[in-house]
């Protein structure tokens, strides 16, 4: 081969090698990006961006919400107020005759109907008379709930932010979180729909009942024993946690799993004990309802596509009905001797 020949190849060699090899930095990015949000839209990355999006949550809103005054229980103090007003006021008071008795009544009613209006105010801001300070109150699991709460649209309301920033960053937090929470729906019901699917075909395997060929669909009465199971599950823990009466805990269970969020009945805040104890209830309650919404999910697919083969099925059946009244009204006009 002539050198010079050999000296052009090897230079292509070369530029092809630096052209392979130097990648554009930017490019590399742009690669890893699109790596990121396609992991992140599979059903793993969603559950995982979900929890990570509600430790993120509530880090942010513990620092923030321990910035707050502190919660004084003055409740004690008004009252003994109010009290001495009274006393003050009618016995003191020359205007007012203890034997007349319209006057002491009319001073006595306006007097306790302000302490009325005083305590049912206290009881709406929902003011913690236990001495807990706002770092107590906006613990890691009970921030971690609150985040649950928001994104999920359950909305307790036994912890809510008390400053600006708080209410702003609710306001932020909710908006973006409720997007990823439906499509933490939809994912995870599909992944633990194709499980569970995957379970009951292997069961009607083993029990014999599943013939060559046949597509077998979850009932939807397995789907509403499943959701009772967890229900049941639910509300004996939370029973034997909280000392609840097994209705109120799956009162609390069914109105939590559909989103309905009372607030009055919450595991671990209920009686404002900030134990570990109390906060590893929380945590648990957070897992609980977060399996449970998926597991809603699962159930949604699986009567949704049990629906839809019944009501194939029962088109089929319909024009196979049609046909054959049809197929007997010509066979009867043939036969029919004309006239």
């Amino acid at each position: 081969m002539p050198r010079g020949v050999s000296m052009r190849s090897s230079l292509r060699s070369r530029d092809s090698s630096s052209t392979s090899t130097g990648i554009d930095p930017r490019e590399r990015v742009k690669d890893c990006c699109r790596k990121l949000v396609a992991f992140m839209c599979t059903q793993v990355g969603v559950g995982g961006l979900v929890v990570g999006y509600a430790i993120v949550g509530a880090f942010g809103f513990s620092i923030i919400e321990k910035d707050q005054p502190s919660i004084v229980c003055v409740r004690e103090h008004v009252r003994q107020d109010y009290v001495d007003e009274l006393w003050f006021s009618t016995a003191s008071n020359q205007s007012v005759n203890v034997f007349d008795h319209d006057i002491f009544y009319d001073v006595s009613n306006s007097i306790l109907l302000r302490y009325q209006e005083n305590i049912t105010s206290s009881a709406k801001k929902k003011l913690q008379c236990n001495g807990l300070t706002p770092a107590d109150l906006w613990t890691f699991p009970a921030a971690l709930m609150f985040c649950l709460s928001v994104f999920t649209m359950i909305g307790y309301g036994s912890l809510v932010p008390k400053t600006q920033w708080g209410k702003g960053a609710t306001v932020v937090y909710a908006v973006l979180g409720i997007p990823l929470y439906v499509l933490y729906f939809l994912n995870m019901g599909k992944v633990l729909a194709q499980t569970f699917r995957w379970l009951y075909t292997r069961l009607h395997e083993c029990t014999g009942q599943r013939k060559p060929g046949q597509r077998i669909t979850v009932p939807s009465t397995a789907c509403l024993w499943v959701i009772f199971g967890y229900i049941l599950a639910g509300s004996i823990m939370f029973a034997e946690w909280e000392g609840w009466d097994y209705l109120d805990s799956a009162y609390f269970c069914v109105t939590s799993l559909c989103k309905i969020g009372m607030g009055d009945l919450v595991p671990g805040w209920s009686s404002g004990d900030s134990s570990k104890s109390s906060q590893t209830k929380l945590i648990i309650n957070f897992v609980y309802l977060l399996l449970g919404m998926g597991l809603i999910a699962m159930c949604y697919n699986l009567m949704k596509e049990d629906v839809y083969v019944k009501a194939r099925e029962l088109k089929e059946q319909l024009n196979q009905a049609m046909d054959a009244a049809h197929y007997k009204i010509v066979t009867c006009c043939k036969s029919e001797p004309m006239d």
